[in-house]
């Protein structure tokens, strides 16, 4: 906000001119600023003027709810078709979820005289636990090892989605094995939210240009409860038009997942890293190897940037 004032008049007394204006202007240090209004006064009148049209300032404060701030100054060139094709890819999740739901609720007797609701609970108290623990274990052995290899175990966790979901659908036309199907698709999930959590952090801190990481993280979540609300009303839509049509219920749960995973690879294809881990490494080798010196300078020049991204990192994590 600036404030500029103007004043007139003999041995320094206020003349009847005198004048304050306060300039507002919008934006942030990762973003261009640009004036979005004048407020002048004097002593006789107050005039005000503001810049854009009433439905673009609408937009910029919705569209503010769910970008980080100093968009797209503040984001990395690849976070806004990454989040593009998540945002699509969480959508057909989430009306895929209300089938399998509803398969699986059918599974374990909802609806049926002869259902109990101890055996129901026990069932899926089952199922959370087998999925609980299947968490600790898949974040024991892998943890270490989701940073360096996000593209990997992002495919990875949604894959594993994918297959806890067809399980959950399977589950009525196995009713003697309902309780193993369950589980099983529980632990495949349980991979998924740590696998999926875990990337996320580690590609947060790369689309941040600006020390932006929470704003980012915020604003993420905000896309992701739009996709499930956007999904679950589809999903409801979609539970009840196929409702008692096997076929239709399995032709679109394979449409929308073939879609999900096509969806997921070209999210992770946009991801520019700038980090080095085993693979890319090896590749890089392989690469000066074949190609010489060139390539050794354009080896090191990656390395370099690597490395400067790591000292960056480490004293942003220092520093809160």
């Amino acid at each position: 906000m600036d404030i500029e004032s103007s004043r007139s008049g003999a041995h320094g007394e206020p003349d009847a001119a005198a004048w304050v204006t306060v300039e507002e202007w919008g934006g942030s240090s990762g973003s261009a600023l640009s004036r979005t209004a004048v407020l002048t006064a004097s002593a006789s009148s107050l005039a005000s003027n503001r810049f854009g049209s009433r439905w673009g300032r609408i937009g910029s404060r919705v569209l503010g709810a769910f970008v980080p701030e100093g968009f797209p100054g503040s984001v990395t060139p690849d976070y806004v078709p990454f989040q593009m094709w998540d945002t699509l890819q969480g959508l057909s999740t989430y009306i895929r979820a209300m089938l399998s739901t509803q398969a699986l609720l059918g599974a374990i007797g909802v609806g049926e005289k002869s259902a109990t609701v101890i055996g129901a609970t026990f069932q899926w108290f089952l199922r959370d636990l087998t999925g609980m623990l299947g968490g600790i274990l898949f974040a024991f052995y892998q943890g270490s090892n989701l940073d360096s290899n996000a593209k990997m175990w992002r495919l990875v966790a949604d894959f594993m989605n994918d297959l806890g979901m067809l399980m959950d659908l399977l589950s009525p036309l196995f009713p003697s094995s309902l309780i193993i199907i369950m589980c099983l698709g529980s632990l495949s999930r349980s991979f998924t939210g740590v696998a999926s959590g875990a990337t996320r952090a580690a590609l947060t801190q790369h689309f941040a240009l600006a020390n932006n990481a929470a704003d980012i993280s915020a604003k993420e979540g905000s896309q992701e409860t739009l996709a499930t609300m956007s999904g679950m009303g589809l999903g409801m839509l979609l539970a009840h038009v196929t409702r008692g049509h096997d076929l239709v219920v399995w032709v679109s749960f394979l449409s929308l997942t073939i879609f999900h995973m096509y969806a997921n690879y070209k999210a992770v294809q946009s991801l520019s890293l700038s980090t080095l881990n085993y693979e890319r490494t090896s590749i890089l080798l392989q690469y000066f190897m074949e190609h010489g010196e060139g390539a050794c300078i354009a080896f090191l020049r990656g390395f370099m940037k690597s490395i400067l991204s790591c000292i960056v990192v480490t004293g942003t994590m220092q520093a809160n």
